[in-house]
């Protein structure tokens, strides 16, 4: 338990003095079509654990922060599904995934990315409208652990 602590704290301080965005850049978010809203308004069906609970494990809990281990089998397609809050992803292995909205549309497709992502990776999110990753990789598995930030 100490340790998962200390690797939770971590990843919050590398957050804190990194704001590198999945293409590597530090300035701007990237312009992705992620959908934005009120949080409020996503149906709670669609939250990550309710929608998604094979693919997004609660490690902790509390009025503050949910810290989620997200996992994303070879060539699986997670069910759509929603952040509500502001999140910090710590990504520590991926292969090529694309990662569509609620209705289908493709928001970002990793073979399109200009240089090829480097893991670990570290990178901050708003609260993301419902969407669905679908893994393309035959071998690797998507493993991240996302920090929840509900204050």
């Amino acid at each position: 338990m100490k340790s998962t602590f200390k690797f939770l704290i971590a990843v919050i301080c590398l957050t804190a003095f990194s704001t590198t965005s999945v293409f590597g850049q530090t300035t701007e978010e990237q312009k992705l079509l992620y959908k934005t809203g009120d949080p409020a308004d996503w149906p709670k069906e669609q939250d990550a654990v309710v929608s998604a609970p094979n693919n997004h494990k609660i490690l902790l809990e509390n009025d503050k922060v949910r810290v989620l281990e997200v996992t994303l089998a070879p060539n699986e397609l997670e069910p759509v599904h929603h952040h509500q809050w502001p999140s910090v992803l710590y990504i520590m292995e991926a292969g090529d995934f694309i990662d569509r909205d609620g209705e289908g549309n493709v928001i970002m497709d990793s073979r399109k990315i200009p240089e090829p992502l480097t893991f670990p990776l570290t990178m901050y999110k708003k609260p993301e409208a419902p969407h669905s990753v679908e893994n393309l990789s035959d071998t690797i598995t998507i493993r991240l652990i996302r920090v929840e930030m509900k204050q």
